[in-house]
């Protein structure tokens, strides 16, 4: 008789577990609140220091060199912690810069009381006094107008920051000189008056003008005023930028000139992405920025 033939021992696979319902929604769950910790904690703290150029034709040469920090868009006591603001007025000090240009919304036009959002104007204001550089000014945003431009102008000013309001200051390097302006915030209260913050005495060929407006569209209004480089935040460069999506909360005057630098006929623009948060408190690729600017 022939043998038997001898069988091999078969192995059983492991029955696979199936992708239930329960498990997809288990690993969305997880990857949603993963996402919202990076967006929210990480990334909003996330402090982007930004060099740029910006070419002036007209800067004196004693001039060429000379650094703006652009900060901007704090929305103090809505989401920006005072540990945050101090963060950033930190980094700001170690750059070093010759002005530092504050460009609006210091608290936020949020569900609080007025009452509570001038209080914290005045927090922001006392932290923002530590910073080191005696160049430094600022403007109002629509935010800061809402809740009341007289006193969150009282607040800056109390703790030794200047408000441009509708004017212009000289800044000084021996004989030569630049200007910097501000005007009222475009967006609210009509009262930004771009005439008035043009100086009267100012020679355009050798004496630069450097603006400050809270809102970037502004801008098409300014080209042809004799402004050579306007400074914006109010956007957030977005805040909130999905992949392969348009920024999709973009606010009045806002959803033009999104982030950077621009040249708009003989005016260029510089628009930051700031340092806060509104709204929500996430920024997802779209991080906080301080903005170092090198005239040259």
């Amino acid at each position: 008789m022939p043998e038997n033939p001898v069988r091999s021992p078969t192995r059983t696979s492991p029955t696979a577990r199936p992708f239930t319902r329960r498990i997809f929604l288990k690993t969305g769950f997880l990857a949603t609140g993963g996402l919202a910790l990076y967006a929210g904690e990480i990334e909003r703290h996330w402090i982007d220091i930004h060099h740029v150029d910006v070419k002036l034709d007209n800067l004196p040469e004693a001039m060429r060199g000379f650094r703006i920090a652009q900060l901007a868009d704090f929305h103090y006591g809505e989401f920006s912690e005072p540990t945050y603001i101090r963060a950033a007025v930190r980094a700001t000090n170690d750059l070093k810069p010759d002005l530092v240009a504050l460009t609006g919304d210091f608290i936020s036009a949020g569900p609080m009381v007025q009452r509570i959002s001038v209080q914290f104007a005045h927090h922001c204001a006392d932290l923002l006094a530590r910073l080191e550089c005696p160049l430094r000014y600022a403007v109002m945003g629509n935010h800061d107008a809402i809740v009341s431009r007289r006193a969150v102008t009282e607040a800056l000013t109390s703790h030794g920051i200047p408000v441009l309001h509708n004017q212009a200051v000289p800044l000084e390097r021996g004989d030569s000189r630049l200007w910097l302006a501000g005007v009222a915030d475009v967006l609210i209260g009509g009262e930004a008056d771009l005439d008035a913050a043009i100086p009267s005495s100012r020679d355009r060929r050798a004496e630069p003008l450097i603006l400050m407006a809270h809102e970037p569209d502004y801008a098409d209004q300014v080209t042809g005023s004799g402004v050579d480089l306007m400074l914006s935040g109010h956007t957030h460069g977005g805040q909130v930028r999905i992949p392969l999506m348009p920024p999709f909360d973009l606010p009045p005057l806002g959803k033009k000139y999104i982030e950077g630098l621009f040249s708009i006929g003989d005016l260029q623009l510089y628009v930051t992405r700031g340092i806060g948060t509104v709204g929500v408190p996430f920024r997802f690729r779209c991080r906080p920025e301080i903005t170092v600017i090198t005239l040259i």
